[in-house]
């Protein structure tokens, strides 16, 4: 039901906090805002939400900031909303863990379209873990385990890493293309609900963080490399795991 789907809506403008709470409540959405960052970490510390639609520049801690702490031990699905049309900030969201970027001013139909298929990942993934099912066919490669239901990586230590979705995506769409070179253009149509130019550096973006997770050095990967002018190029050998 949609009254049990929590969302936070977090903006210092409080005309912003209006127009969003009010559309999806309209939807029947159960909605609470908070104008800062730091009124949303005291909402977040009383129960769990599935999404947070998030500004970038609040007074006090700002979006990104606030973005990044959450990555670290929580898969709330986040849509930055913001005024800034600057492309660096939206590649840093990415950067910090954000699932998508939307600026003001905004339809709120295209946010609800969004909102909805994140949110019905994001509960996908929280039912899995609630119902603790392991029968599931984990992907191998390298030192590494896919999870591709709860979207984490296992190492050989059994330490988890969270994916975002993302994150996760991109690692779909190169693992279901080993041994080919990807361009980005042929990345972005494979990754789900992104929009893209020819300038976007998205897919750049999502491979540095996923480098990074892997623990595969940047600037000599084994992994995932760059094949100049071309694109990406995924070459573990994969192994089902049950």
């Amino acid at each position: 039901m949609l009254s049990d789907t929590k969302i936070l809506i977090v903006d210092d403008d409080e005309l912003t906090r209006q127009v969003l709470s009010s559309y999806f409540e309209n939807e029947g959405y159960d909605v609470l805002c908070a104008k800062t960052a730091e009124e949303a970490e005291e909402l977040l510390a009383l129960g769990t939400f599935d999404l947070i639609l998030l500004d970038i520049r609040m007074p006090g801690k700002d979006g990104l900031t606030l973005t990044r702490e959450l990555r670290v031990n929580n898969e709330v699905g986040i849509i930055l909303v913001t005024g800034s049309q600057d492309e660096v900030d939206r590649l840093i969201g990415l950067e910090c863990g954000a699932d998508e970027y939307v600026t003001k001013p905004f339809n709120p139909r295209e946010i609800l379209a969004r909102a909805k298929n994140l949110i019905r990942r994001v509960r996908l993934c929280q039912q899995v873990k609630l119902a603790d099912n392991d029968d599931y066919i984990l992907k191998a490669f390298d030192r590494w385990k896919l999870n591709p239901v709860r979207r984490q990586l296992i190492d050989e230590e059994q330490t988890t890493v969270q994916l975002t979705e993302g994150e996760f995506q991109l690692l779909k769409c190169l693992m279901d293309h080993v041994g080919q070179i990807m361009t980005r253009d042929q990345i972005l149509d494979q990754i789900r609900n992104r929009e893209w130019v020819p300038t976007d550096r998205t897919v750049d973006v999502l491979i540095g963080r996923l480098r990074r997770k892997l623990g595969d050095d940047s600037t000599n990967p084994r992994l995932i490399l760059t094949v100049h002018g071309a694109g990406y190029l995924f070459t573990p050998k994969l192994v089902d795991v049950v």
